[in-house]
């Protein structure tokens, strides 16, 4: 994969993040809650491709000249699974409610980085299929997330209202292009 092509990557993987920190940022502190933020989710954003890329290479050993099928496949998978949870999210009118107390701290901040995570595990095992230079898309990936991160907490419940599921469902298209481009 080129540079570009992680960076592409990168935007999507932190679309779900973006959207999480603009709907959590009116119940954070307003100076420190997007830092927390984006420093929980950039990190977790970096360290899931390392652990997915990890499984990937023993992956990779096992299946040697279906690399690139394997790499579309998680790819589509991933676009997929952003898809359908936008969606149903919108079908059932679920657009993300403020909680009480700060959700930047403690629990409710690592339960957040987690969940908004998890789809770089799959795309570092796909990074990996696609022979990627890891430490490179790992960085990538977590600084992009943590900027969006930020952007997307300053910029709060407009930025939720107005781009949440629509922004997820572009991210999930893209992702799924990236993945038919590995064919390629």
């Amino acid at each position: 994969m080129s540079y570009w092509e992680i960076a592409i990557l990168s935007v999507v993987l932190a679309v779900d993040a973006f959207s999480v920190a603009a709907a959590a940022a009116p119940a954070c502190s307003r100076r420190w809650g997007p830092l927390r933020m984006a420093g929980a989710f950039g990190a977790f954003q970096a360290g899931m491709p390392v652990l997915g890329g990890l499984f990937g290479t023993w992956l990779v050993n096992r299946v040697g000249d279906c690399d690139h099928w394997v790499a579309f496949g998680l790819l589509e998978i991933i676009g997929v699974k952003i898809l359908i949870d936008a969606f149903v999210a919108v079908r059932r009118g679920e657009e993300a409610k403020p909680r009480k107390g700060d959700p930047s701290r403690g629990l409710p901040l690592l339960g957040m980085a987690v969940a908004t995570s998890i789809d770089a595990f799959g795309a570092g095992i796909a990074l990996a299929a696609a022979r990627a230079n890891m430490w490179v898309a790992a960085a990538t990936i977590g600084l992009v997330c943590a900027l969006l991160t930020l952007l997307g907490a300053r910029l709060g419940t407009a930025a939720g209202k107005h781009l949440g599921r629509k922004a997820e469902v572009i991210g999930g298209l893209v992702l799924m292009a990236l993945g038919v481009k590995m064919l390629f």
